[in-house]
């Protein structure tokens, strides 16, 4: 009986065994969100420690799962969802967001990983925060988002160029990071529209950024594009439309104002009769606003259209966008114009084998006005008042093709009689300069990629997966230098009789193509072993190949200059005839591989090791290795913390690692000889023994968790050193006229702490977000060659022991208030007046020299960076609000020196009205004088603080769901550079230019848009 009970049971137990086998099954499906496929999602039977992750495009296979089984999907970011599976064999998921998570998954090159997991300092920008700043580059609207990144604007003409620096300024070359889009490297995204992009993450510390080891020394900034997802067809629209203009300028004299000033600065400097005085009450005088004149109304316009969709094997998307800008300067030769079309499509052939394509078209056009530098900008702040902007049409030098102004007051003959030439000076009329402007590029780009995947092993552990990118792109840029101003009585003999202005008329063209290809292989392993070891490795190679070349060509003294005729075939010939061209090529190869392993999610430790060859090197030194090793430790999930209630994630990080930087021209370690007219002879001295330039990181970083995580505080601590710096190095003048030679010399060094603090409350019906980050950065030049002690320029040097770029000159003390002052002061030196500024004596000799009395005077680079992203939701109302700023930083202000300190006549602000008029009437702005009062000098008068805080951004909004016809519609009103606080005096104190000339100021714009869910 016993025996027979036995039997039974074994029996009973083997049927409920070998039921529960043949009742097993494979589950496979997608996972996505509603932006497309979510790589890196967890799914795990519940109760059991089995299970997998998606793949880049949101795959999943899970095996042996039981038909009573439920399956658990958790993305860190996202809702988690507990799905029976109830017989099914395809399981779809769509993922919500949880806005009380902090955690997720961080796409980190090549490979995903969980944030929970991440041991480098890597951060994960809102896109859905990044899409409020509604901007024509993307780079733009990184400003404020992210700790340890400054985004500066070079110029604010549209299509003007953004500068990134990703924790300071490593080098005295290239300081632009490297952007990776869907996997394809370039060095510009003005290419992308801002709505196509899903996820975007920035390397900053080397154990993050070493697996692209070369390029990676400026950091790396990850980006991949939106895609399609399982279900209908979903229909997207949006437009807004803007209005602009110019802002922060500053107040210039008016006629009257003027005449009175330059009046006192010639009483100031001369005796005798004042042409000024004389000149009061003229009749041909105007009373111009030149900034006035100059600026306008702009406006902006922006249309996304996209359809996306798919079914379990097939999931496009295609997108169409038109972003369109009219600047702020009269006539409307200052634009930017950019379509952009993008279509991918992914394909899962089997359970195993997936391929897939990414390609965007993008055509651009840039109508460019001189707007840096000896700009038309520049022109507008120096231009007399008193000039009218228009001749008068009784002028006998008047025509309608040329009617304005251009030498003060000009009459064809006998304008260089008497001082009307250069009592008001002669600046180009700004006004004629943006009538005339005809410069510009238009860019074609296809940009892209098409890659297979195929996975092995029995849960698909292993992913092999190769990926082809390119990088195509023809150019043509076109200026028409058209001939005007008034006849000077200038230029060669068959010129005579044409306007100074552009004599004789010209018309140069550049047309060129660059091409990169990039052809990477991976491999990925990931594998978690029982319940608390999780395991992934990645090995790869990449192969990057670029070529660029280009013609140019030239002609002068057209006879015809209107639209139809501006073509090179209509130009002059013989010597008005030129023409070059040129081309080169480059290719980097490279073997890289990663490891991570974490253990019960407490412990994990990353290697990274990447080699690259690159062409710019000689053979000897072709190969560059940049290692890595980074760890983490969560003390949160330690028992000694596991009863601390507010406590929600504790993380140290700690990490090492190097990076490389090959930015230099192509073939620079070889001699280069040319031949001119039979004549062989040496241009360049070649170097072979040229190597890479090196960038050694340490990162020490904490992570906290607060309340369920409601508060987020991340801590880094980072230290930069750049050796081996690329510079070019001059030889001795009696080597020859030699261009200089590339070598390796020197150190600069970046030490900093970046804070960011993230609060989120959703959980009533008033939700709100707070996200604020701020950081700080010390740049110190440690070493340069021996032959090269400081790199000299006119405003600043790079020196041992300063920031790179340090402005260096005279320290102003005040304003001599009278003789006696100035006897005590310069007693060996007695050419100055009461009204002059006074310097600081360094050295104490009783004068003021430039070898003993210089010193440094400001840095260009910040102490400190900072932003405050604020947004909230009530109902259908939801509002953003972006404060961003900088301290700590100077700029040269030229402007300033030239409005306001020259001896020329040029307009002023009314800031002179202030200026120094007697003993004791101010100790800070000098007399005005048509002499030197001491503003020649490169002195810290001019190096200005140009901190600031802008209320960057503030966007409004209105949502409603459900309509019938659509699934949603938002209506908003966004405006941008609302108000901004500084001390600074130029027009921008954002410009990135170590010289602040007068630049395009950035405008204050106002968009009204609509975005539509169908």
């Amino acid at each position: 009986m016993m025996m027979k009970n036995c039997i039974s049971k074994l029996t009973f137990l083997g049927a409920i065994l070998f039921g529960g086998s043949l009742l097993a099954q494979n589950i496979t499906g997608v996972v996505s969100d509603d932006e497309g496929p979510l790589p890196g999602v967890n799914v795990i039977i519940e109760g059991t420690s089995i299970g997998t992750s998606t793949d880049f495009d949101g795959n999943y296979t899970i095996s042996n799962v039981d038909t009573n089984a439920v399956l658990l999907f958790s993305y860190i970011g996202y809702k988690t969802q507990a799905i029976p599976v109830n017989g099914q064999t395809q399981i779809n998921v769509t993922m919500s967001v949880d806005a009380n998570a902090l955690d997720e998954v961080v796409l980190v090159g090549y490979s995903t990983l969980k944030k929970s997991t991440l041991t480098g300092a890597i951060s994960v920008v809102d896109v859905d925060d990044l899409n409020k700043a509604r901007t024509s580059n993307v780079a733009q609207a990184l400003q404020g988002q992210v700790a340890g990144v400054q985004v500066a604007s070079s110029s604010g003409a549209p299509g003007g160029g953004i500068q990134v620096r990703i924790r300071g300024v490593g080098t005295i070359g290239n300081n632009d990071p490297l952007y990776i889009v869907d996997g394809v490297p370039s060095r510009d995204i003005t290419f992308l529209n801002q709505s196509d992009i899903k996820t975007m993450s920035v390397l900053k510390d080397a154990a993050a950024a070493s697996i692209y080891g070369s390029r990676a020394s400026a950091g790396v900034v990850l980006i991949t594009t939106k895609s399609g997802s399982v279900g209908k067809m979903k229909l997207e629209a949006e437009y807004w439309y803007g209005v602009q203009s110019a802002s922060n300028l500053p107040t210039m004299l008016n006629a009257e104002q003027y005449i009175n000033t330059t009046e006192k600065a010639w009483n100031n400097t001369y005796t005798g009769a004042n042409p000024y005085t004389a000149d009061r009450g003229r009749a041909d005088f105007g009373d111009t606003d030149w900034l006035d004149e100059l600026f306008e109304g702009g406006s902006s316009q922006n249309l996304q259209l996209s359809a996306s969709g798919g079914s379990e094997n097939v999931q496009f998307l295609t997108s169409l966008g038109y972003y369109g800008e009219n600047g702020i300067v009269v006539y409307d030769n200052d634009k930017f114009r950019r379509l952009n079309f993008r279509s991918n499509i992914n394909a899962d052939l089997t359970d195993r084998l997936k391929i897939g394509a990414n390609v965007q078209l993008s055509s651009s056009t840039q109508d460019k006005v001189p707007s840096t530098g000896e700009s038309l900008i520049r022109f507008a702040l120096l231009r007399a008042p008193v000039i009218p902007v228009f001749k008068d049409v009784n002028d006998p030098t008047y025509s309608e093709r040329d009617p304005f102004t251009d030498m003060p007051f000009f009459t064809a003959t006998g304008y260089d009689q008497g001082l009307n030439r250069t009592m008001y000076e002669m600046v180009g009329n700004p006004i004629a300069q943006a009538y005339f402007s005809d410069d510009q590029t238009r860019i074609f780009k296809t940009f892209g990629n098409v890659y297979g995947q195929y996975s092995f092993l029995k849960d698909k552990e292993l992913t092999f997966r190769s990926n082809v990118g390119v990088d195509l792109t023809f150019f043509h840029d076109k200026t028409f230098n058209e001939n005007y101003g008034d006849d000077d009585g200038g230029g060669s003999a068959i010129d005579q009789g044409l306007g100074r202005r552009n004599r004789p008329n010209n018309l140069s063209e550049r047309r060129g193509e660059s091409l990169a290809l990039t052809f990477s292989n991976t491999l990925n392993y990931n594998k978690s072993f029982g319940e608390k070891h999780d395991f992934s490795a990645m090995v790869g190679t990449e192969y990057v190949t670029q070529t660029e070349s280009d013609i140019v060509a030239s002609r002068a003294r057209f006879p015809y200059s209107i639209d139809e005729f501006r073509y090179l075939s209509y130009g002059g010939e013989g010597l008005d005839e030129n023409n070059a061209g040129a081309g080169t090529e480059s290719a980097l190869f490279s073997y890289f591989g990663s490891t991570t392993y974490s253990y019960d999610n407490k412990y994990m430790i990353t290697a990274n090791l990447r080699a690259d060859a690159s062409s710019r090197f000689a053979e000897n030194n072709r190969w560059g290795y940049f290692p890595s090793v980074s760890g983490g430790w969560t003390l949160s999930r330690e028992d000694f913390l596991s009863e601390v209630d507010w406590l929600s994630d504790l993380k140290l990080r700690a990490s090492w690692g190097q990076l490389g930087n090959q930015n230099i021209d192509n073939y620079t370690y070889a001699e280069l000889i040319e031949q001119t007219e039979g004549i062989v002879r040496r241009v360049r001295y070649g170097n072979p023994d040229l190597k890479w330039e090196t960038t050694t990181q340490a990162n020490f970083g904490i992570d906290v968790g607060l309340f369920n995580n409601k508060v987020g505080v991340t801590a880094e601590y980072f230290d930069k050193s750049t050796t081996d710096i690329l510079l070019p190095i001059g030889l001795p003048g009696f080597l020859g006229d030699l261009q200089p030679t590339i070598v390796n010399a020197g150190e600069v060094s970046n030490k900093g702490f970046e804070f960011s603090v993230n609060f989120r409350n959703s959980e009533r019906e008033f939700k709100y977000n707070i996200n604020a980050n701020l950081s700080t950065v010390t740049n110190n030049v440690e070493k340069l060659h021996p032959n090269v002690p400081n790199i000299v320029n006119n405003e600043s040097r790079t020196v041992v022991g300063q920031p790179l770029d340090a402005y260096y000159g005279y320290r102003m003390e005040g304003i001599y208030q009278n003789q006696a002052e100035i006897d005590s002061h310069l007693f060996l030196e007695g050419n100055s007046k009461p009204g002059d500024i006074r310097f600081k004596d360094i050295n104490g000799d009783g004068k003021i020299s430039p070898d003993f009395d210089r010193e440094f005077i400001g840095s260009s680079i910040p102490d400190l960076t900072y932003g405050i992203f604020l947004t909230g939701e009530y109902k259908g109302f939801d509002m953003s609000v972006l404060f961003q700023g900088v301290e700590g930083i100077d700029r040269y202000n030229d402007g300033k020196k030239i409005i306001d300190f020259d001896t020329r006549p040029f307009n002023y602000t009314t800031a002179i009205l202030g200026a120094w008029d007697g003993e004791g009437s101010t100790n800070s702005i000098p007399r005005v004088a048509f002499e030197d009062n001491g503003s020649s000098k490169v002195s810290s008068i001019f190096v200005e603080d140009a901190s600031y805080f802008r209320l960057k951004n503030i966007e409004i909004g209105y949502t409603i769901d459900g309509v019938q016809g659509f699934d949603s519609a938002r209506l908003y009103i966004s405006g941008r550079n609302l108000l901004t606080s500084t001390n600074y005096t130029g027009l921008d104190p954002e410009a990135s230019d170590l010289v602040d000339k007068g630049t395009y100021p950035l405008s204050t714009s106002f968009m009204f848009g609509v975005n539509v869910k169908f």
